[in-house]
């Protein structure tokens, strides 16, 4: 069993849960000739940000989606509420220029465009979402309606 969770990828996401739309690269990581792990420069800056991870809690109150998004400003992030009650969440960071003289020895920072999708449950508020952005943790707060006690109406009984 431990080696699924590397192969996968170290996500602490359920494969089959019914609300994620992340799409599953299954060669990620996997060890390719050199030719394709060290595409060229154009083709590098299509590449994704570590695939931006999001932790989803559900409160009593609301559903309270944390991105990490460290380095970018709250311009370079997009949050958007979709027909179909899908909350994307979406940015860009920009690969940083470089100069004839700069020598690089090592480039471990991702650069590039990510999108995450989720299906929010029936009882999302969807006109009242909110997000804000804190020490690159972006926080999105999605309201729950709340639910309704069923009346209970007492009936006498008659003789």
């Amino acid at each position: 069993m431990s080696l699924i969770p590397s192969f996968f990828g170290n996500r602490r996401s359920n494969v089959f849960d019914p609300f994620s739309l992340d799409i599953w690269d299954p060669f990620e990581g996997f060890p390719f000739s050199n030719a394709v792990a060290n595409p060229p420069s154009s083709a590098r800056e299509t590449t994704t940000i570590a695939n931006a991870r999001i932790d989803w809690k559900e409160t009593p109150d609301a559903h309270v989606f944390k991105v990490d998004v460290p380095g970018l400003k709250k311009e370079e992030v997009k949050v958007e509420v979709e027909d179909g009650r899908i909350l994307q969440i979406s940015g860009e960071r920009s690969r940083e220029q470089e100069e004839k003289n700069d020598k690089w020895h090592r480039v471990e920072r991702s650069s590039g465009k990510f999108v995450r999708r989720f299906r929010l449950p029936e009882n999302a508020k969807l006109d009242q979402v909110k997000a804000a952005m804190e020490n690159g943790v972006l926080t999105v707060t999605v309201p729950k309606e709340e639910v309704k006690k069923p009346e209970v109406k007492a009936i006498d009984i008659s003789a």
